[in-house]
């Protein structure tokens, strides 16, 4: 590694101290609600970029692919991102979410005072109920689906692992539609069950939401697609070990570097055989073992190299710049391709560019390539415009979050500020709605929920009370005999 650090531009070590002074400046602002996103956004760029220099061979792959004047261009697009994304992303925050900005992080609360709050257990209680419901239909579908497989979708590590909700090349409309949500729903509903088995003190309610994680983690577990796994288990586990373990710092940090060793030996194991056969099929004849599978190199992340191959296209003419129709083709992709026959696919020109082969839009994708946060601003507006088009693109989307956290008192938000968290680290290889159907799907039920449960004064401009009026009023100078925000 210390030979990589000597060979790597001062445009590298710019960006670094950018990501060490934003880390900084973001711990500041964790009680106004966006210090924690602006945490995972920073930490998705040191992952998916500085992370591929030193976890991959930088003389053997980047140098010798590239010139240093396309690796110096790349690490200052990098600094380019991370500054004006900085510069933003507070004022973005202070303007869109200006009239919660009196409440506090309910992460930070949570951490300091513990679940046990009675306003916020009866929140868990009622996602949970909405949660199983929506369960409920998931299995129904699953039946009519699977038919005598549907055993599987529920057990798939017994036998045969009957796919997740996908379909054969590209989405077409009717039941493909249908297939496509229901994927989503199910890694909503195994997130906000896992959530709620970690954080609720109901007894009941934990016992049947750890079922409902037995009977929804698996069909993730046991698939090949990493995404989906972080998605629906990681809130969970991390809320247990933040808000549930009830043990010093010293001993969090330990269980998370436990549960990420976990993770990162099921990965390799799904790398290593993914092409070979399906997981439930590896476990059961290979079985699974730890020091083999934590062993396996890890693919995909590259994301750096992603974005100098990106600019030495553009740079010798063989990829034109698209002007926003990635980002085009990206926010149109729920409308469903039998209403839009002509609906723009969404990376294949990268794809037949790097050499993936395109794909026959009448059977589907052959490959895609992830072109990274980033690269994909570069592909959307050039060169010079790009990084700074997805930094304030990432920054609306941590706002987002942020307000998440910042309402995390009402019913479901805070669950679903966690996963907005996993969704923008796996952002870091494309933004799109695609990344945020479940946190999407999710919200638009917590709203439903909160909406109902508010009295109709509520829903004509009053907001409901605090958790914890008194810090509020303490940290926001509201009249402390107003219960009201």
């Amino acid at each position: 590694m210390l030979k990589t650090l000597s060979l790597l531009p001062l445009s590298f070590w710019i960006a670094i101290a950018l990501l060490c002074g934003g880390f900084y400046y973001a711990a500041k602002y964790i009680r106004q609600g966006i210090g924690i996103p602006m945490v995972a956004l920073l930490g998705t760029i040191a992952f998916w970029y500085v992370g591929d220099v030193l976890y991959n061979d930088y003389q053997e792959i980047h140098m010798a692919q590239f010139t240093p004047t396309v690796l110096n261009n790349a690490w200052w697009q990098v600094v380019e991102f991370l500054a004006v994304y900085l510069f933003i992303v507070l004022p973005l925050h202070q303007r869109i979410n200006r009239r919660i900005l009196g409440n506090s992080s309910q992460a930070m609360n949570l951490f300091r005072n513990g679940v046990g709050e009675p306003q916020f257990q009866r929140t868990l209680t009622i996602l949970f109920n909405s949660a199983a419901v929506v369960w409920g239909v998931l299995l129904i579908l699953a039946i009519l689906r699977y038919k005598e497989r549907y055993f599987y979708y529920l057990f798939p590590y017994l036998g045969e692992h009957p796919g997740p909700w996908t379909i054969n090349g590209i989405a077409g409309g009717g039941m493909d539609t249908m297939f496509v949500l229901a994927n989503n729903f199910q890694m909503m509903v195994g997130t906000l069950f896992g959530v709620v088995a970690a954080l609720s003190n109901n007894p009941l309610i934990r016992s049947c939401a750890l079922v409902g994680v037995i009977l929804t983690w698996p069909f993730f577990i046991f698939s090949y697609i990493r995404n989906y796994i972080l998605i629906t288990v990681i809130p969970g586990l991390l809320s247990w070990v933040f808000f549930r373990l009830r043990f010093g710092i010293p001993i969090k940090v330990v269980a998370l570097v436990i549960l990420f060793l976990l993770v990162n030996a099921w990965f390799g194991f799904i790398i290593a055989n993914r092409s070979l056969q399906s997981t439930t099929t590896a476990l059961r004849e290979e079985g699974f073992k730890y020091s083999d599978a934590s062993k396996q190199a890890h693919e995909g992340l590259n994301m750096f190299e992603e974005l100098c191959w990106i600019n030495t296209f553009i740079q010798d003419g063989s990829y034109k710049i698209k002007w926003g129709h990635n980002y085009f083709a990206n926010f149109a992709n729920p409308i469903p391709r039998s209403l839009w026959p002509g609906k723009p696919t969404i990376g294949l020109d990268y794809a037949d560019a790097r050499g993936g082969g395109g794909a026959d839009t009448d059977i589907g994708v052959s490959v895609t390539i992830s072109d990274g946060m980033i690269g994909q601003g570069v592909i959307n507006c050039g060169r010079y415009a790009g990084p700074a088009v997805a930094a304030f693109l990432i920054a609306l989307w941590g706002c987002w979050v942020a307000r998440l956290d910042l309402l995390g008192r009402q019913i479901g938000y805070f669950p679903l500020f966690g996963l907005g968290l996993i969704l923008t680290f796996n952002m870091g290889r494309d933004i799109g709605p695609m990344a945020m159907y479940p946190l999407i799907f999710g919200y638009a039920i917590c709203w439903w929920l909160n909406r109902e449960s508010n009295p109709p004064a509520a829903r004509q401009g009053r907001k409901p009370a605090l958790l914890y009026p008194e810090r509020s009023r303490r940290h926001s100078g509201l009249n402390p005999h107003n219960d009201q925000l």
